[in-house]
């Protein structure tokens, strides 16, 4: 049953000239001034999901873009700061990109700020899609293989490292502790100082090609699973909520389905389907402008790819539309009602599912970000059991 409603933001600044016929991707280039407001953007929208009743505030780690799409470096940073700012909303890494970091300061790091904020911060991993960041810090994407090889042993790491009142790890990637003399003895195990205040960490990932390897991983350390909603495509995948389910079965346990998930749309309220359509199109083709030659948007093909760069022909290039993505429930767009409706379904279709996210694509300004989130509070969080509370007027 669903009782909890969460926001995603990438990390975009406010940018003019969107969609597909707007300013291609690659000549975007900002100030550093400008690039900086990404934090001011973060708090706004953290501390109206604070107010409005939203359960967790989640924000993305990216590096290097001065196009301006996905400008926040340090989640960890981000969260300690937010929730010093709030009072209860809970600020999610969605996600820390582990192949950037050795996964010991990743795990100290989350440590410590689960300790600052008293558990309100919440852990994610990532293996990463920009080979613009990942390759810079060192380490493989191209390599498909070895970047998942490196990334299940840097999870293993940091299970230990929570888990384990002192460790050691031996493995492909890492050599945890090194065989070295300590004063006076020989170091054979290791201890992370500071260990997380609450165990076991709540830890989630996102779900992208859903591979029985994969999932599989994710069961095994109880790692949680986000699907859509953010960069990639939203809405309910049938097939990867039936493999998630079989994954966990695998390991023993017994869950409905939809449970340990939580599934993300973007939307966008308006008086009726059309006009939302219309209101939202460019924020909806900017995304797919973004992510789509990252491979994260389902079927453009090699063409449209390279179509898309281009405003002059983008337009003729078949691209995909809002309004299909409307259609085919990826996209929640109409009045509160409509949406409600469409929840609904879901929520019966799946009865352990118990969180959504709802977001908004890349290049959508922020006060239509903060105008759609306290919409949806008000008149469809309220609709869903244990949301019944009003929205707190934006005077209050």
């Amino acid at each position: 049953m669903i009782d909890k409603f969460d926001s995603l933001f990438a990390g975009h600044v406010d940018m003019d000239n969107v969609g597909y016929t707007g300013t291609p991707v690659n000549d975007r280039s900002f100030s550093d001034e400008h690039l900086a407001s990404v934090f001011d953007k973060s708090e706004s929208i953290a501390l109206l999901m604070d107010r409005l009743g939203y359960d967790t505030f989640w924000m993305a780690e990216h590096h290097f873009q001065p196009e301006g799409y996905e400008c926040i470096p340090n989640l960890l940073m981000m969260g300690v700061h937010l929730a010093h700012m709030t009072k209860s909303i809970k600020i999610g890494c969605a996600f820390n990109i582990a192949p950037m970091w050795h996964p010991l300061r990743l795990a100290e790091d989350f440590a410590t700020a689960d300790i600052l904020t008293d558990g309100r911060v919440v852990f994610g991993v990532g293996r990463g899609y920009h080979t613009r960041e990942i390759e810079t810090f060192g380490a493989p994407l191209l390599d498909q293989d070895a970047n998942r090889e490196m990334f299940e042993e840097q999870v293993e790491v940091m299970m230990k490292a929570f888990n384990e009142r002192s460790f050691s790890h031996h493995g492909a990637y890492y050599d945890i502790p090194p065989a070295v003399p300590y004063r006076g003895y020989e170091l054979e195990e290791i201890t992370l100082v500071p260990r997380p205040k609450y165990l076991p960490v709540e830890c989630w990932q996102p779900i992208q090609g859903g591979t029985q390897r994969a999932l599989d991983f994710m069961a095994k350390h109880r790692i949680k699973g986000i699907i859509g909603g953010g960069v990639a495509e939203g809405g309910v995948m049938d097939k990867t909520m039936e493999d998630f389910r079989d994954a966990i079965a695998r390991t023993g346990r017994d869950v409905q389905m939809g449970e340990d998930l939580s599934v993300g749309f973007h939307f966008f309220l308006a008086d009726s389907e059309e006009q939302g359509i219309k209101d939202a199109a460019k924020f909806y083709e900017e995304n797919v402008k973004m992510f789509g030659p990252l491979r994260l948007h389902r079927g453009l093909s090699e063409q449209q790819m390279r179509d898309i760069a281009d405003p002059r022909r983008a337009p003729l290039a078949d691209l995909p539309t809002m309004e299909q993505a409307v259609t085919s429930g990826a996209v929640l767009c109409g009045p509160p009602e409509r949406v409600i409706e469409q929840l609904k379904q879901v929520e019966e279709r799946y009865p352990g599912l118990d969180r959504v996210g709802v977001s908004h694509p890349v290049g959508t300004p922020q006060n239509i970000i903060l105008e759609q989130l306290e919409w949806f509070a008000k008149d469809v969080m309220p609709a869903f059991k244990g949301k019944v509370e009003s929205a707190v007027p934006a005077d209050n």
